[in-house]
């Protein structure tokens, strides 16, 4: 082989650096989108953390807010959250002067606040509700203990008052001490209003006091306070003109004691306005005053994460995608030159006929083990070849030499030149025919030359044919010949080669069972047996028995065998058809031959 260098653009080393260079840049694309992506998320993820601590600190601070005149008690509650949090807290009046603050830190003065922290005026995005007032602000509408007893009663009436209805609920209390019925069951058919209105419209004294206020404080806002009529607020805060005419004013309040439905939107909208801002008026007095809330790191003047690809992000990205791929190309080619080392020995290995080293075990030291088996299967199918070459010679040279030497011997007068020295010339040419004609169709079936004339054959009359064929010889030796067909299996075969396997196998067994034993040739569906009742093969010939000239008596004694090649026509005429053929056996117990062919659909002898 001419020692060549492989071009460059051929080379191992430029492939492995052109598919380098592109993993390495789809690499770090992907790289990058994923970082991009997970920063994204983790922004996210923070600013969801961010706003649920939020939500609890803001929950935390209106519950305290609403149950509180000022925020005198709030320092300590605030420094509790925040050390659970490790967050900072910082609670501001509205005009920025600090009412609290968990820790020390920036300032806070510019900054926006997370939430405005106000009882009667709530945040929706933050508690998820639509009330605008918290409901734990009563002020003056709390019950005392004393005057609960009624409305229990009520609320207990209203619950069984449900339950006939097919309806069930429980009893709560609302933060100013009132009972409220709330349904367990859903209710489709709308009922439970009918029972809701005996506890709807009662109101304990102290709550009557507070609704009274709040009823003038209503009608001022409404602008009816010199008129005829009044607004009456119930417990529920609905609302109801009370005394005298409806006027335009009233018109858009509901009816009550046959005073007229709100007429229009407006109005209405304008009732809950009004009802409302003097709600705030009533319990202004009773709640904290409005302050500002910042929840923020504690090191940080404010809570925002800001991603910024400045020009100075943007180069430094830059620099280190290419220093990446700078690196990856100079660690291709190290690799590379690593890789080709290996490849190189193995060249010179190939050249020289030596053996590969192995000196890695990745795909290299795997390809080089394979040269190295490979070579050693080269030699042992050398050795092979001369030992069947050999095996030849031996096997013409016994015929030949007997011919030559009768011929001689009737030559020189030595021998009579009658029917018995023909008889023994005849007998040594047939052998040595044979030997030729085995050796003949083993070629054939290496050149893959070997012809086969396929068609429907009826495998009992192949049989048959076989056992006729060699019955002279079982009788001569003594071995009784026994036919076992099932059925009448029919196979798409070339007749005469079918005979020619089963013959070899029925020869095989007749010249190793002795006297007084069997050979049995049976056949069922696609299968076709040769048993026999012999001298058996040992565990170690088993896998040996189809290889050419082989024969478990080394002395090649004419009086156990024949050429050797018997069998292994029986395994190339099987495979050529497309079946198989396997031998089981014990020593001393016979062996049993089985030869299984491809199923086809062929008429049967009865169609």
């Amino acid at each position: 082989m001419t020692r060549t260098r492989v071009p460059a653009r051929h080379s191992l080393v430029t492939k492995l650096l052109a598919t380098s260079i592109l993993i390495a840049v789809a690499a770090i694309g992907a790289t990058a989108w994923l970082a991009t992506r997970t920063a994204t998320r983790a922004i996210s993820q923070e600013r969801g953390r961010s706003l649920t601590e939020d939500k609890g600190v803001y929950d935390m601070l209106v519950a305290y807010a609403a149950t509180h005149p000022d925020w005198s008690g709030a320092p300590d509650l605030i420094r509790t959250r925040a050390a659970e949090l490790d967050r900072r807290i910082t609670l501001m009046t509205e005009d920025r002067v600090v009412i609290a603050d968990s820790a020390a830190g920036p300032s806070l003065r510019t900054a926006r606040p997370s939430a405005v922290v106000d009882p009667l005026n709530l945040d929706p995005g933050l508690t998820g509700g639509t009330d605008r007032i918290d409901g734990r602000a009563v002020g003056p509408y709390w019950v005392p203990p004393g005057e609960r007893t009624t409305l229990r009663k009520a609320a207990a009436d209203e619950l069984t008052c449900l339950r006939k209805r097919g309806l069930d609920g429980k009893v709560v209390e609302r933060p100013s001490g009132r009972p409220a019925i709330t349904l367990t069951v859903s209710d489709p058919a709308g009922v439970a209003p009918l029972c809701h209105q005996v506890l709807a419209t009662m109101a304990s004294g102290t709550e009557q006091k507070a609704l009274r206020s709040l009823g003038l404080l209503a009608t001022r806002c409404l602008g009816l306070e010199n008129g005829s009529l009044h607004v009456q607020v119930q417990s529920d805060y609905s609302t109801y003109l009370a005394k005298g005419p409806v006027t335009d004013a009233g018109s858009i309040l509901e009816s009550k004691d046959g005073l007229p439905a709100p007429q229009t939107a407006e109005g209405a909208a304008r009732v809950r306005s009004c009802v409302e801002k003097s709600r705030r008026t009533q319990l202004q007095p009773y709640v904290a005053p409005p302050a500002l809330l910042f929840v923020t790191d504690p090191a940080a003047g404010a809570d925002q994460t800001r991603f910024t690809m400045s020009a100075a992000n943007t180069t430094r990205i830059a620099t280190v995608t290419g220093a990446v791929l700078l690196a990856t190309i100079a660690v291709t080619i190290l690799v590379g030159r690593r890789l080709i080392r290996p490849l190189r020995a193995l060249t010179e290995a190939a050249d020289l006929h030596t053996p590969a080293p192995v000196s890695t075990r990745d795909e290299i030291g795997r390809l080089a083990q394979a040269l190295n088996d490979s070579a050693a299967r080269r030699e042992q199918a050398e050795t092979q070849r001369r030992a069947m070459v050999s095996d030849v010679a031996h096997e013409l040279r016994t015929p030949l030499t007997n011919i030559r030497s009768w011929l001689e011997a009737a030559q020189d007068g030595l021998a009579p030149t009658d029917v018995h020295l023909l008889g023994l010339l005849h007998e040594e040419a047939v052998l040595l025919q044979h030997v030729i004609d085995d050796l003949t169709d083993l070629a054939a079936a290496d050149a893959g030359t070997l012809r086969l004339h396929p068609e429907p054959t009826y495998v009992r009359d192949v049989v048959t044919q076989v056992a006729e064929s060699h019955r002279g010889t079982a009788h001569a030796a003594g071995v009784h010949l026994a036919i076992e067909v099932r059925d009448e299996p029919v196979l798409r075969a070339d007749p005469v080669r079918l005979r020619q396997m089963v013959g070899n196998l029925v020869s095989n067994g007749i010249r190793h069972t002795p006297r007084g034993g069997t050979v049995t040739i049976g056949a069922h569906d696609t299968t076709i047996t040769v048993r026999d009742t012999g001298t058996g093969i040992s565990a170690e010939h088993v896998d040996k028995i189809f290889n050419r000239f082989w024969r478990a008596d080394r002395s090649r004694s004419r009086t156990t065998g024949g050429s050797g090649l018997g069998l292994a026509i029986a395994r190339q005429l099987t495979e050529a058809h497309g079946g198989t053929i396997e031998v089981r056996s014990e020593p001393g117990r016979g062996a049993l031959f089985t030869i299984r062919l491809p199923e086809d659909q062929v008429p049967s002898r009865e169609a």
